[in-house]
């Protein structure tokens, strides 16, 4: 059996197709059986984006070989990658304000942030001496 430049691109594009389809299956399992919905933004977020990434990838590699270089899968895997991270981070955000205000007791449902500063989307920054609260300065340093 000859390798031949096409049998070696078939076995790229075919490896590429299954690495995609695994990371696909692995993202798809852990939105179905994760259990919050902020453990479960990893599946999609992170997984199953590189899962069809490998697959925009053996689509563009398979083309670029039999057609030319083309932008279009090109610019959907641009597109994939700038909104996947955002439509998470705006999930979350959600998330975050409807545990705020969905406590029963009234008190903060959300878990304390291990820092001076709280939650971005709640708590202001704390005011240093001689600082505007109404400036967007960031707050200075004591050393400087």
């Amino acid at each position: 059996m000859d390798i031949t430049p096409e049998l070696l691109l078939e076995l790229l594009v075919a490896a590429l197709i299954v690495i995609g389809g695994l990371f696909g299956v692995v993202g798809s399992y852990g939105l179905a059986k994760l259990p919050d919905l902020m453990t479960r933004l990893h599946g999609p977020t992170k997984a199953t984006t590189l899962g069809v990434g490998g697959a925009l990838l053996a689509s563009m590699v398979y083309f670029w070989a039999r057609d030319g270089f083309t932008f279009h899968e090109l610019l959907v895997t641009l597109f994939l990658f700038l909104t996947a991270p955002i439509t998470a981070t705006m999930v979350a955000k959600a998330y975050l304000h409807r545990a705020y205000l969905d406590d029963e007791n009234g008190q903060q449902a959300l878990p304390p942030t291990g820092r001076r500063y709280g939650w971005a989307s709640f708590d202001a920054a704390p005011e240093s001496e001689g600082s505007n609260p109404d400036s967007v300065e960031a707050p200075r340093r004591a050393d400087s």
